[in-house]
This record gives structure tokens, sequence and C-alpha cells, in this order.
């Protein structure tokens, strides 16, 4: 699974944290969202441990830019263990 969170460059209003699911060819299986108040990944994580309280981030994050210039990050997850 992996974490994405964006810094909102184009004013969207779109602040969220998205959760993916891969199988193992590392397609896409399916996602959801979050909303964050806050742009980055101090916020993403912060949101996280409220809304997801069993999911951990198990990298750093890892920055990229999109094509359209967004700040982006991800970072890879997994359900804690009860």
């Amino acid at each position: 699974m992996t974490l994405t969170c964006y810094n909102d460059t184009h004013g969207y209003g779109w602040r969220h944290v998205d959760l993916f699911v891969h199988d193992a060819g590392g397609r896409e299986l399916s996602w959801v969202h979050w909303q964050v108040p806050e742009d980055g990944p101090e916020a993403a994580d912060a949101v996280t441990a409220e809304v997801e309280p069993l999911l951990r981030r198990t990298s750093e994050w890892r920055h990229g830019v999109s094509e359209s210039g967004m700040d982006y990050w991800v970072a890879d997850a997994e359900w804690a263990r009860p």
C-alpha cells in the first residue's frame, strides 16, 4: 500500500491523503482518501494517526513533482498487527 499527499499548488482545495492498494504486479486495485487541513507530509502523518490509527507509514516520504508542477509525496504503508 502507498500513502500519497500533495501540495495544493493550483488552489483546487483538494487537501487530502490518498491510500492506494496495489496487487503483486503493482497495479492499483483500490483507493480511499481523507481530508487534511494543511499540505504536505507532516499534516498527512498527523491526520492519518487520527483517522486510521492502525495504519503505519513504513518508509520515508519520497518527493515528486507532477507534470503540472504540483509537489507530491509518496510513502509505503501497512496495517499494524493487533
